[in-house]
Order: C-alpha cells, then sequence, then structure tokens
C-alpha cells in the first residue's frame, strides 16, 4: 500500500470547519486540542472558578449560621444572607459559564453520537 493510499483512506483534520468532524473510525478525540475540547475555553476555567470560590462563601453561611446558633456575633444575620446571596451567584453564575463552555463539546456529541 503506497502512502498515497494511506492518505487517501484517512482522513486528517486539517483546522477547516468542514473537516472538524471527519476523524478516522475508531479514533476516539479526547485529547486537549481536540476541536470540541471545554479545556480550551475560558469560559470553563473562569466558571470552575466561580465554583470553587463559593466554598468561602458557604463557609461564610456556616459561620453566620453557628454564630446565630451560639449568640457570639451581632451581624450574624448579616454573615447568613451574605453568604446565602455570594454563595447563590456565584454557584448559578459558576455552573452558568461552565456550560457554556462546553457548549462545543455538546455541539459534537449531538453530531457525531460520541460520548468519549
Amino acid at each position: 500500500m503506497s502512502a498515497e493510499n494511506q492518505m487517501a483512506e484517512y482522513p486528517v483534520f486539517d483546522g477547516q470547519v468542514s473537516s472538524r468532524m471527519n476523524y478516522i473510525d475508531g479514533y476516539d478525540p479526547s485529547s486537549l486540542m481536540a476541536p470540541h475540547s471545554s479545556l480550551l475555553r475560558t469560559s470553563t476555567w473562569v466558571g470552575m472558578g466561580f465554583v470553587l470560590s463559593s466554598l468561602a462563601a458557604i463557609g461564610l453561611t456556616i459561620f453566620g449560621a453557628a454564630s446565630s446558633v451560639y449568640h457570639i456575633s451581632d451581624y450574624a444575620s448579616t454573615y447568613l444572607i451574605i453568604g446565602l446571596v455570594l454563595a447563590a451567584i456565584l454557584l448559578v453564575g459558576g455552573f452558568g459559564l461552565i456550560q457554556y463552555g462546553r457548549r462545543y463539546y455538546y455541539q459534537y456529541r449531538a453530531e457525531t453520537g460520541r460520548v468519549n
């Protein structure tokens, strides 16, 4: 089998949108540089940072609740409310950004039927 036949039989991703989903049968494109990779998107990483930052807000909520139960601080209800609101904003925003960052992966799954 010559090199020309091998090139004709196996399509290669050349960066064009039309050849984006033409993978070799059996090839599982799960690398970082796959065109549908969620790890290449800034919105995915910012969303993960928001979700991670929400842990601080959850900690503030727990501190506010404990302060309220044991009457340690005069600002317990303020801590509790700020913690709940901040946690909700960060979690909703974070998961929304993660979903937005994975949009090309969902498109890839819909077009090819693969679930890698």
